[in-house]
């Protein structure tokens, strides 16, 4: 059995053969009631430095790209990115050094033109398209934003980019039987190579969100695939040119709901992801309690999603372990 028929194989068991028998970490909360707010909160983009934070924040109706700024006495009131605001855009995601972002907008590919359609699930979305645009740091600010070409924007429902140290474009779009699945372009001198889909896909499955690392050794994703119990995380490590299996972060990191949009912070030591959990509680409450709960709920506690962080120390180490880095047999 060759090398990949070994990882289609491994990648149709269950991943709890490779889970790290380490206690997990426990995730936080990113500045709740400021980034995690009452709105859906997601995919945090930072600046190299860390003073700012770049992330969505949006409805069912509409989604903007805020942004935050780290002040002595914590992050400041996020405010509409400079860039965004007058188109539905989303996820934005920062190349490594700093130098540009990209990011989601239903914005025309012409200008005069109207927002895009998407289409996805076998359902069209009328003006809720999305394709990837980039926007290049232009001194303390940002210019003006353009369309990534072709290869890599082939049609209307384009989400959730991340970008190696090399350019290469990480994104997920629908696959051949509609569901979504995580591709992977080649930045070369001249351009970007046509998308491949990425092994790790789930046939049959979704595969979403990719966050990559700067230097292309491993991702953080998304996947309904057992032993998940929604929509969950997983660790991927490159194996030279092949993957090994991924690994799920375990029920500590995940939720019994949706936990996604998978970010990593500028050294690729914490990820960020959002998740629709909420603070447990029990019954009976006294009456202070249900006060508190109350204000949480009015602040960001209410469901909907917010962006949390953990440390991957405990995946990471285990990169250099050789179990870690070859296919599981289950």
């Amino acid at each position: 059995m060759n090398r990949v028929s070994m990882m289609v194989l491994c990648c149709a068991m269950t991943a709890n053969a490779c889970a790290l028998a380490a206690p997990s970490p426990v995730p936080e909360i990113l500045a709740p009631g400021v980034i995690s707010g009452p709105a859906h909160d997601s995919a945090p983009a930072f600046t190299p430095n860390g003073d700012e934070v770049y992330f969505s924040r949006s409805s069912s109706a509409i989604s903007t790209i805020m942004v935050s700024y780290k002040t002595p006495t914590g992050w400041s009131e996020p405010s509409v990115a400079p860039f965004s605001g007058r188109w539905n855009e989303m996820e934005p995601t920062m190349a490594p050094g700093g130098r540009y972002m990209v990011f989601v907008s239903n914005r025309p590919a012409l200008p005069g033109g109207a927002a895009l359609d998407g289409f996805f699930d076998g359902v069209a979305r009328p003006g809720m398209g999305a394709q990837l645009w980039r926007v290049d740091r232009s001194g303390a600010g940002w210019g003006e934003p353009y369309r990534l070409p072709g290869e890599i924007n082939a049609n209307t429902s384009i989400y959730a980019p991340s970008i190696a140290a090399d350019g290469s474009v990480y994104f997920m779009k629908p696959g051949a039987d509609g569901k979504f699945e995580i591709y992977r372009s080649q930045r070369t001198a001249s351009g970007f190579m046509p998308p491949e889909a990425m092994p790790f896909n789930q046939k049959g499955g979704t595969t979403v969100d990719p966050a990559v690392a700067p230097d292309d050794s491993f991702v953080v994703f998304s996947s309904g695939r057992k032993p998940a119990r929604g929509m969950d995380l997983f660790i991927v490590f490159r194996q030279g040119k092949d993957w090994a299996c991924p690994i799920h972060l375990g029920d500590v990191v995940n939720s019994a709901g949706s936990d996604a949009e998978a970010r990593l912070s500028p050294d690729a030591k914490t990820l960020y992801f959002s998740s629709e959990r909420t603070v447990p509680t029990s019954f009976p409450m006294t009456r202070d309690e249900t006060i508190k709960a109350m204000q949480r709920m009015q602040s960001w506690d209410n469901g909907n999603y917010n962006i949390f962080s953990v440390s991957l120390a405990q995946w990471l180490q285990a990169r250099s372990d050789e179990a870690a880095n070859m296919p599981c047999l289950g």
